[in-house]
């Protein structure tokens, strides 16, 4: 609970991390889609 209580008692520390988290999701979604398509497309070539 250390961690949750220091989330909400500092709002600063709380939206870094969500940036992060974000960024990480998007960074990870797009590679996935690159990686997708590619596989994809391998065969055709």
């Amino acid at each position: 609970m250390d961690f949750f209580s220091m989330l909400l008692n500092d709002p600063i520390v709380g939206a870094g991390v969500a940036v992060i988290a974000g960024t990480c999701l998007i960074v990870g979604y797009i590679a996935y889609y690159f990686i997708k398509n590619i596989i994809k497309a391998g065969p055709r070539e």
